[in-house]
């Protein structure tokens, strides 16, 4: 079996390779990345030597190299995980979200018509969604949930999705979308909630909250969204929409309360700055449909994951360290 593995230097695709690998050892992985920012080669060192992998360096917008990579490959799976994905990036600078979400999307999909695969995923989010209120616990986003997505980055993933759809039945391209909450484990970005608070608490830096910080977010582990998406590749309904949340809704603030906490770091250290525009206040998944039909549930209780994240980011010091020093 053929995967390929686009944007397979980021935080997930990373993981999902990671997982592929420990899984399914005699499968071929070809990782395909443009190396942005928040790609990075260090982060797939292990398995860089490994016979069944290729990196190619490339940019899902470019129609030749990726018609030239599935004319050599052949794949039988793509797994698109290629997006810029920063909410704060997509209000300053919409164009490249656009670019890259969508028309890549969209060349993925004519290399998949043109030279043939069993499944095309695409790794979408919740936030395409919208977002609920944070006084309604009853409510929750399910695969029927209109789309009303509240950014530039959200709606080009909107946009996105529906152009798979599209495909899928304009086409008969055999497609499967996921919706996942937010992720979090090891190889995260530093400018994500998470890591941004682990790093500058190490740091003793100001921890900056949006707003009074009372946005609710459902947390999954990365670890644990790899397993449902090897799921809805190798049994998943050709077409259909899955749903991935790990039941774990956290405010904000209470995240970056209990990084203090389990840093020994003082909440002096919160920061409270002006709220992002357009900020969405709370997401939460109903997750029934893949659990009812494919038998997914998260393994990681969000205490358990976040100490083993903090753990990571104080063992893996060079790794985030190169980052911020480049980036930041």
């Amino acid at each position: 079996m053929k995967v390929i593995v686009t944007g397979g230097a980021g935080f997930i695709g990373a993981n999902f390779i990671f997982h592929m690998f420990e899984k399914y050892p005699d499968y071929r992985i070809i990782c395909l990345d443009k190396l942005t920012y928040a790609g990075n080669l260090s982060t797939l060192k292990s398995v860089m030597d490994n016979k069944n992998f290729r990196f190619v360096k490339a940019d899902i917008c470019d129609r030749e190299n990726i018609y030239k990579l599935f004319e050599e490959e052949k794949p039988d799976i793509v797994v698109n995980f290629a997006a810029e994905s920063h909410v704060d990036r997509s209000i300053e600078d919409p164009e490249i979200f656009l670019k890259t979400n969508i028309l890549g999307t969209q060349i993925l999909m004519d290399a998949c018509r043109k030279y043939g695969i069993t499944r095309f995923h695409q790794v979408s989010t919740d936030e395409v969604y919208g977002d609920l209120p944070t006084d309604r616990p009853d409510l929750l986003f399910t695969e029927e949930t209109p789309l009303d997505p509240s950014s530039p980055y959200s709606a080009s993933k909107a946009s996105a999705d529906l152009l798979v759809l599209a495909y899928h039945r304009t086409y008969c391209l055999p497609v499967t979308i996921s919706r996942c909450s937010n992720n979090y484990g090891p190889y995260h970005f530093p400018e994500k909630l998470i890591p941004l608070t682990i790093i500058n608490a190490l740091n003793d830096k100001p921890l900056p909250v949006y707003g009074n910080g009372e946005n609710v977010r459902d947390w999954l582990y990365v670890k644990d969204h790899c397993k449902a998406i090897d799921l809805i590749i190798h049994k998943g309904k050709v077409g259909e929409i899955y749903n991935i949340g790990g039941h774990n809704e956290m405010k904000n603030i209470d995240i970056v309360k209990l990084i203090c906490k389990e840093l020994n770091k003082p909440e002096s250290l919160i920061t409270f700055v002006e709220d992002r525009k357009g900020h969405d206040m709370r997401y939460a998944i109903d997750p029934a449909k893949i659990h009812n039909e494919l038998g997914f549930s998260p393994e990681i209780e969000f205490a358990d994951g976040i100490r083993s994240t903090i753990k990571w980011y104080l063992e893996n010091r060079s790794w985030w360290e190169e980052i911020i020093s480049d980036n930041f």
